[in-house]
């Protein structure tokens, strides 16, 4: 899957800080388990992912933290950031398990979006990048784009 998405594809939210924090591994696709009024407000774009993050507990998978700001029409109490289910098969769910337990991956999500009509979120397995890491990141896109300049002027 590209990282814009494909036909039929409409982002809601992404996680920028995923890419520069983590060296992403191997994604996932999974559906979410949401309550109307949460729909709706996805629809509304009012998602955020920044610090959220995703766990594999008692064999379900479970995504905590992420924001979804109440829908302004629906009656009764919604709570923005409570911890929503995840829908992934039962080998991705086992595979998943295994890989951030042995080899200390990180389950991160990356994007929210819908897909054909369905919410969806993309996870990322990722290892934590150091703080050289992050340096040298940085310094290798300021580089690039130094040169882009610099080939626009020569033209």
């Amino acid at each position: 899957m590209s990282p814009k998405g494909g036909p039929g594809e409409r982002a809601i939210a992404t996680n920028r800080r995923a890419r520069f924090d983590y060296n992403i591994e191997e994604r996932f696709e999974a559906g979410i388990a949401l309550t109307g009024a949460e729909v709706k407000s996805l629809r509304a774009g009012q998602a955020s992912l920044s610090e959220s993050f995703a766990r594999v507990q008692g064999g379900e998978v479970w995504l905590e933290n992420m924001h979804i700001a109440p829908y302004e029409q629906a009656k009764g109490k919604q709570d923005a950031r409570r911890p929503r289910k995840l829908l992934l098969r039962r080998r991705e769910i086992d595979r998943l398990l295994g890989k951030t337990a042995e080899q200390g991956l990180a389950l991160v999500p990356i994007r929210v979006y819908f897909a054909h009509g369905l919410a969806k979120v993309e996870l990322g397995l990722g290892r934590g990048k150091r703080r050289h890491e992050k340096r040298q990141a940085i310094a290798e896109r300021e580089a690039k784009r130094e040169m882009e300049r610099n080939l626009g002027r020569r033209c």
